[in-house]
């Protein structure tokens, strides 16, 4: 599942090599919304991995962006305890313009959204064309 979400960057933070080929990298967006005549501001702390944490170094602190992310949800025992983690794993940011709320995009780091890439290989194609 893709998701999107507007707001200012507020915050970026080093890449961590969590494993010998695995690494991650976190930025927090503030999001604000008019709800009821009241402004509510959240922020919202995302992760990149892997090629995926260099996307943050094109923005700058204070500017508004555009982030494409995924939920990813993820079960984790130890000790005979169940947690549950749940990550929004950004894929694509786009700095957006101040005046028109218009976005950038760079090119190099389109990418297709695979939600819909293909049928299961057991269904049937019914389509007349």
């Amino acid at each position: 599942m893709s998701y999107e979400l507007t707001g200012k960057l507020i915050a970026k933070y080093d890449t961590v090599q969590r494993t010998e080929s695995f690494k991650t990298r976190e930025f927090v967006v503030e999001k604000t919304d008019e709800i009821n005549g009241k402004s509510i501001v959240n922020y919202v702390k995302f992760q990149s991995v892997q090629d995926k944490t260099t996307l943050i170094d094109r923005v700058n602190v204070g500017d508004d962006i555009k982030v494409y992310f995924n939920v990813k949800g993820s079960k984790w025992e130890r000790d005979g305890k169940t947690n549950y983690i749940t990550n929004l794993d950004a894929w694509r940011i786009e700095q957006m313009l101040q005046s028109s709320g218009k976005s950038t995009i760079d090119n190099d780091y389109l990418e297709p959204l695979d939600t819909f890439s293909s049928l299961p290989p057991d269904s049937t194609d019914d389509l007349p064309f």
